[in-house]
């Protein structure tokens, strides 16, 4: 699909010439979400006399000559799990179907200062649990190259929209792979920054230790100004990383490349990808990278270990939805237990239902040591490892998806199982902390697009910025 505008400095370049002004970039995105979103379902609302009024405000700062944020002119979406005061955030649930916020999102404040222009939110899985965007409550999200097939997930909704034109940007969050797995899927560009270096203040809970603020866009320069907007400490959050972001671009000489064989030969990769992925490595030794294979022994631990600690850390968190203080509030209960029992039942999802249960099954007492504190052992021997093999390299390479985007409803796919195995990839960076990114640099001969997957050291963004900035204009 071709986009009227490619970058934010394509529309800040119009916008000071005179070619355009904030209002007609606007109506642009307006229009494209009025003629895709019915099909593709990835906007849940859309702020438009909102995004229309905050437009002309900034048609009126730039003819003033007033100072202008740093994203002026651009349109984003932001998905259904971050909180904008005054605005609904249903997590793509019933359970908070209605449910408005009270406060806005660190993330979001920060938008808001450089002028940004929210237009909407984004559908995405239910409590962003899924890996195909098929788990809304309101309805699958559909990929716009090919409305039969998913869009990945859970970050679906903000991957299809800059995917369509529908914003030139998006907020997604990352617990395994939700930004980086879309973006693969829909030919964008997906950011997962280190942990701790986004607020999560304002961001609904799935698995707090793993949860990371992600975003999708078109270019690498959008992925840059949007973390350079929003990096940084956060009294909401004592997570987040306390000394000051360098938003300093990192020229990388020669960069030392690791690979897995163990992931290149998995019996789960499409050979297609698989050989696109070995000639990229080829064409990077070509032109003087040190591309070595490196041993990772942990890869079948992987999806096991995610998988017991995400769903024990929901289980935690998704405690608080039992329609005694706010979202749904079953209407045949008749004692406190069947309130709690019924208002779950009626308003959670088969896919959030199984992994609260798998959470609640691995902290039990009969179970804990032998489940959830083990995968904590695992999770730092994949750490350690992780951070050993990035010290002494640049970056690891992997495919970010085993496959190009699979059907709705597809049979093979339908199988818990095999979907979390979809994951295999992209967990690696979460359990470890590091930052990691798609690019959108394949085409596989059955028409969809897929991405490749760097990793580089913890905190360390801007090398992979930088080096995939080089990679996308190659």
């Amino acid at each position: 699909m071709e986009k009227k505008y490619q970058s934010l400095n394509q529309i800040q370049d119009a916008l000071r010439s005179g070619q355009t002004n904030c209002k007609e970039v606007v109506s642009h995105y307006l229009e494209q979400i009025e003629l895709h979103n019915e099909e593709l379902n990835a906007f849940l609302e859309v702020y438009a006399t909102e995004a229309m009024l905050m437009a002309d405000a900034l048609d009126q700062k730039l003819e003033a000559g007033q100072k202008m944020g740093r994203l002026f002119g651009m349109t984003i979406g932001i998905k259904d799990v971050i909180c904008y005061k005054g605005h609904k955030v249903t997590a793509a649930s019933r359970i908070l179907e209605n449910f408005e916020s009270i406060y806005n999102a660190t993330c979001v404040d920060r938008l808001l200062q450089e002028d940004a222009i929210i237009l909407g939110r984004l559908n995405c899985d239910e409590f962003a649990m899924g890996s195909s965007s098929e788990n809304s409550a309101f309805g699958p999200i559909r990929n716009a190259d090919d409305p039969s097939k998913v869009p990945g997930g859970s970050s679906g909704g903000s991957a299809v929209a800059v995917q369509a034109d529908m914003c030139l940007a998006a907020l997604g969050s990352d617990t395994g792979g939700s930004v980086r797995q879309p973006a693969s899927f829909c030919n964008v560009v997906g950011l997962k920054p280190s942990y701790g270096r986004i607020s999560r203040h304002g961001l609904i809970a799935y698995a707090s230790s793993f949860d990371i603020i992600g975003t999708l866009s078109n270019t690498i320069e959008d992925a840059r100004i949007l973390l350079d907007v929003m990096a940084g400490p956060d009294d909401f959050d004592s997570t987040t990383i306390q000394n000051k972001w360098n938003n300093t671009a990192k020229q990388v000489e020669a960069p030392k490349i690791a690979y897995f064989p163990a992931v290149m030969n998995h019996q789960g990769l499409d050979p297609e990808i698989k050989e696109k992925v070995e000639e990229f490595l080829g064409r990077q030794e070509s032109k003087g990278a040190i591309v070595e294979p490196v041993d990772f022994p942990y890869l079948d631990y992987l999806v096991p270990t995610y998988y017991i600690l995400t769903t024990a850390e929901a289980s935690s968190n998704l405690a608080r939805y039992d329609g005694a203080h706010y979202g749904h509030r079953s209407s045949q209960a008749s004692s406190i237990e069947e309130m709690y029992r019924l208002s779950r039942t009626e308003a959670i999802g088969e896919e959030v239902r199984r992994r609260i249960m798998l959470g609640t099954f691995v902290l039990s007492a009969g179970h804990y040591d032998a489940y959830f504190t083990k995968a904590q052992k695992v999770r730092r021997l994949i750490a350690d490892k992780t951070l050993e093999i990035l010290s002494q390299y640049d970056f690891i390479v992997t495919p970010t998806t085993p496959t190009t985007a699979f059907p709705i409803d597809a049979g093979e796919y339908r199988d818990p199982i095999s979907m979390y195995l979809a994951d295999i990839y992209t967990v690696q960076a979460n359990l470890a902390g590091v930052p990691a990114i798609s690019l959108p640099l394949f085409q596989h001969s059955n028409g969809m697009p897929f991405g490749i997957q760097l990793l580089s050291g913890k905190f360390d963004e801007q090398k992979l910025l930088t080096y995939g900035q080089e990679l996308m204009l190659d």
